[in-house]
């Protein structure tokens, strides 16, 4: 299609109308950054200035920064936590958003070992759905003919439950591909999925896997492109293939789909997709069997151009894996999002994971930012001082803070940004981590005390054997599939004709997991994202071993403290050289949708 040059983008040569009119918007709004900043913030405080939150701090209707930034505090979750609880009870007055809470986004944070509640309104899922149409524009700056074929992406919804004042509450991604916005998108060429949306909608993660898994071979020629949200969920669809595979085929084989699906809305679907072709049957049964399973995606999918997976942050760790299992397919990370706001994207989507920068697009929210490492601590008295969007400064790290349309006023979100330019006026930021997070194996965060509080919970019942923990560190293992936590301890048994049994220290591992927040534990029961816990036992002196080794690359004896989490090659392999023992947890800890409060 000829494209008005009138239309054409700085960033490059569109492919089509409509990627022009889409990049067009893009220059404009960076451009024009910080215009559109003023713009959003007034929009938000005129619209909620009768709220109960907005009205408390005497705002007196103003909606200009200064005013803002003297009168509103920057808040944690636990400070509006008593706001959004009122909301979650069914009080529809306007506590925080004169528009009507229409549902809450479940965060993958948690506040006392439960998902965070993070409000949301109508026409978010407009702002949401605007980011998205901007996605594949800028994709096809970069990969050319992405209209001749189709997306494996392996999309999923995950459980909902309802507030007592009857509010869905859900992750955000459930609440999208719900919505109408996904369920009857118009038909796009350079974007169209050999999941169906039959697949994706399944609430049932095994249906769900195996009908988009079976799609995807069918089409196979087709696809240009496979993804799934985060590299963890990529790996693990490999790994569903790895078991799955011989059953897959004899669908492929005989036209027939195994009796294991018994979704009325896929039988009905695939009955009408799934044709008997033996050819494809033992093509997939011929590479599937092999021990050797480097390039199986371009082995199986030989016209993949690229993985669209997020990579950044915790996802880093599973570069190597899904290098092994591509070939080397450039990894695609196209935006940056959370359940509090949708943020931007990366208008360089085939540069190299570490050099991934997002550009914040500046009518998602007003931002702003708090440098990292001043301000942490701080008090009402002697609030942070925090800049605007476009003053920071390139090499800085930052904390990202947002006021959103929703209610959220100078919220703290936890991520750590460093800045590595601008797109116009608008900044780029790498994305360095989640403050406070030791541990995490897909979309759970465990912090410190988690973990001690996991420790001491198992530890005690080591007591009847007259054993305690002398000490202990961790690591998140991702080179299984899905991965797992591994947690590393140093016994004191006091009574060597007692020591603690083998189902002893399973049993600690099943109450560390009991122990943890309801993310990882809903990884662990319902989505299968996450592998049983696994404890080390490591001989006696290890730990010392560990603070001489520290010591002797320059750590100060007088402030060493044992790291509760280890990514360190040589360390790792120094504790694993000590291992006596593995205990792996026998059992699912509980977890149900219902939230415990």
């Amino acid at each position: 299609m000829a494209v008005d040059s009138a239309l054409s983008s700085p960033l490059g040569p569109p492919a089509c109308e409509k990627d022009a009119k889409a990049l067009q918007f893009i220059e404009e709004t960076t451009r024009n950054a910080d215009a559109v900043q003023q713009e959003v913030l007034a929009a938000i405080l005129a619209r909620n200035a009768n709220t109960e939150y907005l009205k408390r701090f005497k705002l007196g209707g103003a909606t200009d920064r200064t005013t803002f930034k003297s009168k509103l505090p920057v808040i944690t979750y636990e400070d509006v936590q008593p706001e959004i609880q009122r909301i979650a009870n069914g009080d529809r007055s306007p506590i925080l958003s004169a528009h009507p809470i229409s549902e809450f986004l479940t965060s993958s944070g948690t506040s006392a070992g439960e998902r965070k509640l993070m409000p949301t309104i109508k026409e978010e899922l407009d702002r949401r759905q605007l980011l998205y149409s901007l996605l594949m524009p800028v994709m096809n700056l970069y990969v050319p003919g992405l209209d001749k074929g189709k997306g494996l992406y392996f999309l999923f919804i995950k459980s909902e439950t309802k507030t007592p004042g009857g509010l869905l509450a859900r992750p955000v991604l459930t609440s999208y591909y719900k919505s109408d916005h996904f369920k009857t998108r118009p038909y796009d060429p350079y974007n169209v999925y050999t999941s169906p949306n039959e697949a994706i909608l399944c609430p049932d993660s095994f249906q769900s896997m195996y009908t988009q898994m079976l799609c995807g071979l069918i089409e196979r020629k087709q696809v240009l492109r496979l993804g799934a949200v985060f590299a963890s969920g990529l790996l693990r669809a490999i790994r569903f293939l790895q078991l799955h595979w011989s059953q897959l085929s004899h669908d492929i084989r005989t036209g027939t789909l195994s009796p294991k699906i018994t979704d009325p809305a896929i039988r009905e679907y695939m009955a009408m997709v799934l044709k008997r072709d033996p050819e494809l049957a033992s093509f997939v049964s011929q590479e599937c069997c092999k021990e050797n399973w480097e390039g199986i995606i371009t082995r199986i999918w030989p016209n993949t151009k690229y993985l669209d997976v997020i990579v950044t942050g915790a996802m880093a760790q599973y570069i190597p894996t899904l290098n092994y299992y591509s070939g080397g397919l450039p990894h695609a990370c196209t935006m940056y999002a959370s359940s509090e706001c949708y943020f931007g994207l990366n208008l360089n989507p085939m540069c190299k994971p570490s050099e991934v920068s997002y550009t914040i697009m500046p009518n998602m929210a007003y931002f702003e930012f708090m440098e990292h490492g001043t301000g942490s601590e701080f008090t009402r008295d002697s609030p942070p001082k925090l800049v605007d969007l476009v003053d920071v400064e390139v090499g800085k790290e930052y904390e990202l803070v947002i006021t959103t349309y929703a209610g959220l006023y100078r919220y703290r979100v936890g991520d750590i940004l460093r800045v590595t330019g601008f797109h116009n006026s608008a900044p780029q930021f790498h994305f360095v981590r989640r403050k406070n997070v030791l541990l995490s194996i897909d979309s759970d965060k465990t912090d410190e005390a988690e973990l001690q509080n996991a420790v001491e919970n198992a530890s005690r019942l080591l007591a009847d054997c007259n054993t305690s923990v002398v000490e202990y560190t961790s690591y998140a293992d991702t080179k299984t599939i899905p991965g797992h936590y591994v947690i590393y301890w140093e016994l004191l048994v006091k009574d060597a004709s007692n020591p603690p049994s083998k189902e002893v220290l399973n049993r600690c591992c099943l109450e560390m997991e009991e122990s943890l927040n309801s993310v990882y534990r809903q990884g662990r029961v319902s989505d299968h994202s996450i592998g049983p816990l696994e404890i080390r036992v490591v001989r006696n002196g290890t730990f010392e071993e560990l603070m001489d080794y520290a010591i002797s690359r320059g750590a100060s004896i007088n402030q060493y403290k044992v790291p509760r989490c280890v990514n360190f090659t040589p360390i790792m392999e120094l504790l694993d050289s000590r291992v006596v023992s593995a205990h792996f947890s026998p059992s699912l800890p509980r977890w149900t949708p219902e939230r415990r409060r």
